[in-house]
């Protein structure tokens, strides 16, 4: 099936390209969400007559992205989660779960907009795509911690804290195997 793009797609095309998709993608994704329009001739003469206010809006748009992506751009968020002792989280941390933290520092953002590559089910530092215009996207670093605490604790190390008593009672046992050794 052909359609005409009415915004850049990832991986597709941009604005006013006429390509070829399967029927699926086009009926359950590109036309309800209005990216695109069927390749007709009406929808073609349709299109030209309203290029200008199309690519108006759109640039529009980018500019605002652009705006909150300066408020957004490298921030880092807090999500606490229950854990295991290895460090696997009971569940996992959503979209939706991070949106929430990402407005709660300040700037709104939708569910739809964060780009998570693999799910996040373990604690520590993640890197986040978030979407706000198909031309313009931000990454925010998502820390998944037990606790406030943990949390600071792993942005300090750049990395997960799991096991730390575990680490420190290997270190108190090092030490107390030093001390022997020069007393004898």
């Amino acid at each position: 099936m052909d359609v005409i793009l009415l915004e850049r797609v990832e991986k597709l095309g941009v604005l006013g390209q006429v390509v070829k998709v399967k029927p699926g993608y086009a009926r359950n994704y590109l036309l309800p969400k209005k990216k695109a329009l069927r390749a007709t001739k009406e929808n073609l003469a349709y299109f030209e007559t309203q290029k200008a206010q199309i690519e108006a809006r759109n640039l529009e748009l980018k500019k605002e992205a652009e705006v909150v992506a300066t408020k957004v751009d490298g921030i880092a968020v807090v999500v606490v989660r229950q854990a295991a002792e290895s460090g696997v989280l009971y569940g996992s941390v959503s979209s939706r779960d991070i949106a929430e933290a990402v407005t709660a520092a300040g700037t709104t953002i939708a569910r739809g907009q964060v780009a998570i590559a693999e799910p996040i089910k373990t604690l520590g530092l993640f890197k986040v795509r978030v979407v706000l215009h198909p031309e313009v996207s931000v990454t925010v670093t998502v820390n998944v911690a037990r606790s406030v605490e943990e949390a600071a604790v792993q942005a300090q190390r750049g990395g997960m804290v799991v096991g730390r008593d575990d680490e420190d009672e290997d270190e108190a046992t090092e030490e107390v195997e030093a001390t022997e050794e020069t007393e004898a």
